[in-house]
């Protein structure tokens, strides 16, 4: 199983912006996927179905509306936890039945817990979709929990806890700046949970937080591949269909909000292992289930215009006008159920201080902020973003998660499909304004990475 520490971008399809930059490739502005059909069974559970008959494959993946964020205070890493004991087995099918199955017809399989979702997913050949939503309806209700397979795999958390933050020195200094930048809302603690929360979490607290959330009703289940509606829809009626939905479920979440931010904050990481020193600055602004019409989009072209690539404002500016840095990038992360983040870091050059880095930065912000936008640099980043969408959707797991992520933070269908529109509409100005509005430095928290020499000093000592 794996787990994020960030929610999925609505458009996953980003990590290719950087092969694109440059490319001068005109995207058209709508999404060429046949469009999806979608339903709610009886019970309330919602069902994507997007067809994709090019190979007769099928990916099923099923959201459920929690994640780290929606845990009861005390207990975090719940979501997580939870996520790996999904795989535990259930009274009809035991351990390890499931994922067997999928290896042995040829399948993969995975799991991913976030702030705002959990989710569950098999690729498989079609013929093979009936069993696969068999056994995901089964263990929405189904899964047996016991203290002998609960507690070996809280001690798997605990490692994994290890591995991806404890000993990596930049992830770490990514949950403290998290955990600075909200001060109220459930974002700042990690996905995977504090450590000393870890620890103490038991059977009682899964079965509990499973009983409460995976229910129908908190679920979305998408399909996509060799499919077709008449296909699915008896099929999601005999599987899913036949399971209660959790009345005690409400109808959206609610969670304490961020108040004004005040003030900017800072966070200094010393770290013996750090090899490369970082900075790294986080603002909050809005998601895209929490803007303004207009705005999440003009911030997701702010950021492609000012991180995105070898071109982009901030990578020119700190590494090929100045040698100040190795790197220097920006990104928005726009799905989210509330307010989210607008990152932007750089790694210095030995010898520059980061006050030299950060007032660049701060020159190529101030920039943007007071002066529109060349025309021509606007049409090349709108263009990166839609061509990569655009490309990207030639992966079938692809179009499953846009759909899933969006669906299950607030947005819909037709948000997905005229995202492209979208950003082809931005102007300079809501450029210029987004900048000018969100990346206020009282919206921030900078962190620093640094290489801690304390303990070579003591070493030398003794």
């Amino acid at each position: 199983m794996m787990s994020s520490h960030r929610s999925a971008c609505l458009f996953a399809a980003l990590v290719l912006i950087a092969a694109l930059s440059g490319s001068g490739v005109r995207a058209q502005t709508t999404v060429t996927s046949e469009r999806p059909a979608t339903f709610t069974l009886p019970n309330g559970m919602q069902v994507v179905v997007i067809p994709d008959h090019r190979t007769p494959v099928v990916t099923q993946m099923i959201w459920y509306k929690v994640g780290s964020a929606d845990e009861t205070p005390g207990k975090s890493g719940l979501a997580h936890f939870l996520e790996h004991l999904m795989f535990k087995g259930t009274a009809a099918h035991p351990a390890g039945e499931f994922s067997q199955t999928v290896l042995r017809i040829g399948g993969n399989e995975n799991a991913f817990t976030s702030t705002d979702y959990t989710g569950y997913f098999q690729r498989v050949p079609r013929e093979q979709l009936p069993k696969m939503m068999e056994f995901e309806a089964d263990r929405m209700t189904g899964l047996v929990l016991k203290d002998e397979n609960v507690l070996p795999e809280r001690d798997v958390v605990l490692e994994e806890y290890n591995m991806r933050l404890a000993n990596n020195p930049d992830a770490r200094l990514s949950e403290q700046i998290m955990a600075a930048l909200y001060l109220n809302h459930p974002y700042g603690r990690p996905v995977i949970g504090w450590r000393q929360e870890i620890e103490k979490l038991s059977r009682e607290d899964a079965l509990e937080f499973y009983k409460r959330f995976y229910a129908p009703n908190n679920a979305t289940l998408v399909i996509a591949g060799d499919v077709d509606l008449n296909e699915i829809r008896p099929l999601a009626e005999r599987t899913f269909g036949q399971i209660a939905p959790q009345p005690a479920i409400p109808p959206r979440r609610m969670r304490p909000q961020e108040p004004v931010p005040a003030a900017p904050r800072t966070v200094t990481l010393s770290d013996p292992r750090v090899e490369q020193s970082g900075l790294r600055r986080y603002y909050l602004v809005p998601s895209a289930t929490t803007a303004a019409a207009g705005e999440s989009p003009a911030l997701d072209v702010l950021a492609q215009l000012m991180g995105g690539g070898s071109n982009s404002y901030l990578y020119r500016a700190l590494v090929i006008d100045k040698p100040l840095a190795i790197s220097a990038d920006a990104s928005y992360q726009g799905t989210a159920l509330d307010d989210s983040q607008f990152t932007i870091s750089a790694s210095p050059k030995p010898g520059v201080e980061f006050a030299a880095v950060e007032q660049a930065i701060d020159g190529v912000i101030a920039d943007v902020a007071q002066n529109a936008v060349r025309a021509e640099d606007l049409e090349r980043v709108k263009t990166q973003l839609i061509a990569a969408a655009i490309y990207a959707q030639d992966n079938q797991a692809s179009l499953a998660r846009w759909y899933g992520a969006a669906l299950t933070t607030g947005l819909s269908v037709d948000d997905v499909r005229s995202w492209p529109d979208r950003i082809r509409a931005v102007t300079a100005e809501q450029v210029r304004a987004a900048a000018q509005k969100w990346l206020d430095k009282k919206r921030s928290v900078t962190g620093y990475l640094i290489k801690d020499s304390t303990q070579k000093r003591e070493e030398k000592r003794s």
